[in-house]
């Protein structure tokens, strides 16, 4: 490790723009170029950015008992403790370091490299010193932070820091260990105001009547009466738990228009959703931690119903940029008589959408994968039906070949061919890939479009028991389906869905910790080599089946829980 005096010197070189000493650590080296390249002035004097008042209060409210515990510790004139939510906007300080102006936000956007934002990236403690940082007023400081996990342990709600002198020695901040224990206190208080809370929706949700049409929310936690589940629907379900995370997200203190204090109010549903929904905002301290709604069917006339209209086939469904314009291109390219190629990695929906395109009628289905040579399919063709052929990247030689010559004698031959790109193909193969290459498209992957999740989710899950509510998801559980890098694509998500409607037996929104593994856990803390990735994989799955024991787990491969932890570290950013 470099000293602070060759760090500071090596600082002002990269600022000169000359040619930084090799033995810099990389991992600094980076950080001043992130800065750089965000626009952060070295110079930067004042606040890094006006001030926002925070928008969730719950951590301020459980971390604010135990730091006024703890201040009195701190040496006041040369210490400074920072609060921070998941944003790293600054929610609360005390204390004072001489020369150290108050920042509003310590995103690495604003302010460059700072522990705190290292400790919220690494999920772990973070420490910088110095000539480490990228402003010039924080050459003379040293700072650790830790980051503060949500009672799931699955998100961090924060970061708390103590700002210092400089540092003479290069060891542990003198005051990390102090630091690591008041994140720990926060962390119990945080989980034990989280009991007190659903605790406290309960309640409501009791007094409102379950033999009513009642549903409680807070954007995590659902309780539906059976009158609720008979008029609930999907869409309805979206709309109240974008309500409740509306409602605990409010700041306090934040004036309320006169339709959001304490009284109930009706909120807007979807046309067509068949019913009305009030809702009332359930309070734990003065802060809003969730809703009631009860809901009350419209009286329509019989004779008349309202038409639903159906929910667009998987194949079509998503908003994203990305597919929107690949679907649309598809549709168009498809109302002439024409060949047709569509691309993409396994599962994006090639053939779902071929077949959607196309439509069903008088349709002639080839599967390459069973048929290589396309001996049961190209005798029965006739002139003027439609053929799609699927996994084209499959076709044996003589399947390749009649393809090529029934182009060759009829150009506007009505065909589209699914092909997956990976292996390399045949000339005669890329000869028939060449010709439809004029006109193709090509679906994006899963993990380009995973805005498209949320409306993907009800439309892959099966069609609920009656009386049951439909498949929903907590915000957490979303977030992880997200993260995740979707190898399988839409098949792999559709596989999820359905073992999870098929199989759970536990009650309201689906949480994290019953997705799988490997989405559970979220993508590598880095890029992992097919060596590190098929060892993960392994770990993961030892973890599974023995409940996430992590002592029985490295057992049973034969390691130490030691080098189990090292390992989960190194993947998974210390989440472990």
């Amino acid at each position: 490790m470099s000293s602070l005096s060759s760090l500071r010197l090596a600082r002002e070189r990269f600022l000169s723009g000359r040619p930084v000493p090799r033995d810099v650590p990389e991992e600094i080296v980076a950080a001043w170029r992130r800065a750089r390249f965000f626009g952060v002035p070295h110079d930067l004097e004042g606040p890094a950015a006006d001030p926002v008042p925070p928008r969730e209060s719950a951590l301020l409210a459980a971390a604010r008992p135990v730091l006024d515990r703890i201040v009195p510790a701190l040496d006041p004139g040369r210490s400074l403790l920072v609060l921070t939510d998941e944003r790293l906007r600054v929610l609360w300080t005390a204390g004072s370091v001489p020369g150290l102006d108050e920042c509003a936000v310590l995103s690495e956007r604003e302010v460059g490299h700072n522990s705190a934002a290292l400790a919220l990236h690494t999920r772990r403690r973070g420490e910088v010193h110095g000539p480490e940082h990228f402003l010039d007023r924080w050459q003379d400081v040293s700072a650790v932070s830790v980051p503060l996990l949500a009672p799931e342990g699955a998100r961090a709600l924060g970061t708390l820091s103590v700002v210092t002198p400089l540092c003479p020695a290069r060891g542990p901040h003198p005051q990390a260990a102090l630091l690591e224990a008041t994140a720990v206190a926060v962390e119990t208080e945080a989980r034990a105001r989280a009991g007190r809370a659903e605790r406290v929706l309960l309640e409501a949700y009791l007094r409102a009547g379950r033999e009513r049409a009642v549903a409680a929310l807070d954007g995590r936690n659902r309780l539906v009466s059976a009158a609720a589940q008979r008029l609930l629907t999907p869409e309805v379900l979206r709309v109240l738990e974008r309500t409740a995370v509306a409602a605990r997200s409010r700041a306090p203190g934040h004036p309320e228009r006169p339709d959001e204090g304490a009284v109930s109010r009706r909120v807007a549903l979807p046309e067509g959703a068949g019913c009305a929904a009030r809702v009332t905002p359930v309070r734990l301290d003065g802060t809003v931690i969730g809703i009631v709604a009860v809901l009350e069917p419209l009286d329509e006339p019989a004779s008349t119903p309202a038409p639903v209209p159906p929910a667009p086939p998987v194949a079509l469904t998503g908003s994203s940029v990305p597919w929107r314009h690949a679907v649309g291109r598809a549709v168009e390219l498809a109302r002439s008589r024409e060949p047709l190629l569509l691309t993409g990695e396994r599962g994006t929906g090639k053939s779902a959408l071929a077949r959607q395109v196309l439509g069903q009628e008088a349709l002639l289905v080839a599967d390459a994968a069973r048929d290589p040579g396309l001996e049961h399919v190209l005798p029965l063709r006739r002139d003027g039906r439609p053929l799609l052929l699927t996994h084209a990247e499959r076709l044996a030689q003589p399947g390749v070949a009649a393809l090529n010559s029934l182009l060759d004698d009829r150009p506007d031959t009505p065909l589209l061919v699914t092909y997956t790109p990976g292996a390399p193909v045949g000339p005669c193969l890329q000869r028939l890939l060449d010709k439809l290459s004029a006109r193709s498209v090509t679906l994006p992957p899963l993990r380009e479009r995973t805005e498209d999740i949320g409306e993907l989710l009800p439309a892959l899950a099966p069609r609920p028991a009656p009386g049951r509510p439909p498949l929903t998801w907590t915000l957490d559980a979303l977030r992880a389906l997200e993260l995740y890098s979707w190898p399988g694509n839409v098949t792999e998500l559709a596989h999820v869905v359905r073992a999870l409607a098929e199989h759970r037996r536990l009650t309201g929104p689906v949480r994290r910790a019953e997705l799988p593994d490997a989405v559970r856990e979220g993508p590598a803390a880095r890029p992992l080599s097919p060596m590190e990735s098929a060892e993960r994989a392994t770990i993961l799955e030892a973890l599974r089946r023995h409940g996430g024991n992590k002592a029985r787990a490295a057992a049973a491969l034969g390691i130490g829980r030691a080098t189990l932890y090292r390992k989960l570290r190194g993947y998974r950013g210390d989440r472990g």
